[in-house]
């Protein structure tokens, strides 16, 4: 039977939290640089706790006005420590309320360079080995987040995205360009089905990509978010797929 864990991004300011909780089985929450604040993280926890969702930290760059989605050039101090604050942050909160971390996932441009960038990775890792060895580093599959944190013996969640196409390289197709979104559930679910069964995804050019996928991404910010989960959710339990986070 084949494993797959589903994770949000979530506490980040929009109004379908509540109604994802039921289709995902882990938890992304904004640490309040990107997005959010100290009563949205509360806030979002306190229904991981009642949904059993598992909960990870979202850190990303200090940059509201952009959403995070905006490349900022730190040095190597200033990443850790930027990185660092928010995971504390969110450790702090969930021991306060009786509540464990999980995993990180950076956001946004955070992410995409980390995933192109193995210095950029190895600090995120390393700040993951400081605070907690026992945390997950949720990254791109086939990326440098994933070899890096193995470099430092820092479990990993090789991430795949349900709304989001996949360029020949095997990277995300940046959202600057026209194909970067799928748009219906049809064509997610398809690609969703295919990296889970048969480790493979097909690139915008119809390549035929290599990829594993221990975890997928759906996001809560979309108009058609709970609808693709709603979807998602459903074939997986159709097709057989166990539905848990990543241990």
């Amino acid at each position: 039977m084949h494993t797959i864990d589903i994770n949000c991004d979530l506490g980040e300011g929009f109004a379908n939290d509540a109604a994802l909780m039921k289709f995902i089985s882990s938890a992304n929450i904004a640490c309040g640089y990107h997005a959010g604040d100290k009563d949205t993280i509360k806030n979002t926890i306190e229904l991981c706790l009642e949904n059993g969702v598992a909960i990870g930290a979202h850190p990303g760059f200090n940059d509201k006005a952009n959403f995070g989605r905006t490349a900022m050039q730190l040095s190597d101090c200033e990443l850790y420590d930027l990185v660092a604050e928010q995971i504390a942050l969110m450790q702090d909160t969930c021991k306060a309320m009786g509540a464990t971390l999980h995993h990180v996932k950076p956001h946004g441009a955070l992410y995409n360079m980390a995933a192109k960038n193995a210095t950029i990775s190895y600090i995120i890792a390393g700040v993951i080995k400081e605070l907690d060895p026992q945390l997950i580093l949720y990254g791109l599959s086939n990326s440098y987040m994933i070899a890096e944190a193995w470099a430092l013996n820092i479990k990993t969640a090789s991430e795949v995205f349900a709304d989001r196409t996949y360029n020949p390289e095997g990277h995300l197709t940046p959202r600057s360009q026209p194909n970067a979104m799928i748009h219906t559930s049809e064509e997610s679910l398809a690609q969703v089905l295919n990296m889970i069964q048969n480790k493979r995804v097909i690139a915008t050019d119809q390549t035929v990509v290599p990829i594993l996928a221990e975890t997928i991404c759906i996001h809560g910010d979309g108009d058609h978010a709970i609808s693709f989960a709603t979807s998602i959710y459903t074939a997986l339990r159709e097709n057989n797929i166990l539905i848990k986070p990543v241990q």
